[in-house]
């Protein structure tokens, strides 16, 4: 799923479903890390730590630990850039080489409404209408919920690159339907405080693509060289 929204530069792995089974052991350094934690979130940490690893060999790179640095960010091997995403029942990496691609954002969440009272925490007046429009066209998706996937890739493309947090009023998304109908197309998120900086050319939006497949909705944003 994820893979479909991403260049063939970009190496993904994912797992779909949870069949009881023990996922890869963490490293020690990983383990300590989720020690005190409830279970669910032990093995969502495993999963997608595995699917990280398998997709490092896939670009020829030793497996290694990933531990979350600032913001909780995953600290990737030198020389790779990479996103990672967990839900119910899902779990996935990205990664690619940094001389390929400058950054590079994926989320994944399940096809449901929002809680009571997120999307007016996360959503512009403007963003609110339109995703008004689309829920008259399109009725059967869950657009606000898209949109949160989106605003979390965008912010997932946007922290490597800046080492600063966005807030979710700083990026005003524009969703698109594409040409198969209404379970994909694309977004823009025009940022509405000043880019990063990638390659001497400061950067005004991120553009990225979104899914709705297996009662999930999966978005990504990537961030290209010059």
């Amino acid at each position: 799923m994820i893979e479909e929204l991403l260049p063939d530069s970009v190496v993904s792995v994912e797992v779909h479903g949870d069949d009881g089974s023990e996922p890869a052991p963490l490293y020690p350094q990983e383990a300590a890390i989720v020690a005190q934690a409830v279970v669910k979130r032990r093995r969502e940490f495993a999963v997608v730590r595995a699917c990280a690893r398998r997709a490092m060999e896939k670009l020829g790179v030793p497996p290694q630990a990933v531990l979350p640095g600032e913001r909780g960010a995953p600290g990737w091997p030198a020389g790779l850039v990479g996103s990672m995403t967990h839900c119910e029942g899902y779990g996935a990496a990205a990664l690619v080489r940094e001389t390929d691609m400058a950054s590079l954002g994926i989320d994944a969440e399940p096809h449901a409404p929002l809680p009571a009272g997120v999307l007016e925490a996360v959503a512009l007046p403007g963003e609110r209408e339109r995703l008004s429009l689309l829920t008259a066209r399109h009725p059967g998706v869950h657009w606000e919920r898209l949109l949160f996937s989106a605003k979390e890739s965008v912010y997932k493309a946007w922290f490597p690159l800046t080492g600063r947090w966005l807030d979710f009023s700083e990026a005003d998304i524009e969703i698109a339907v594409g040409p198969e109908g209404a379970r994909h197309g694309r977004f823009h998120a025009e940022l509405l405080v000043p880019g990063p900086v990638v390659d001497g050319r400061r950067l005004g939006a991120f553009d990225g693509r979104w899914t709705i497949q297996r009662g999930l909705v999966a978005t990504s944003v990537t961030v290209p060289h010059a």
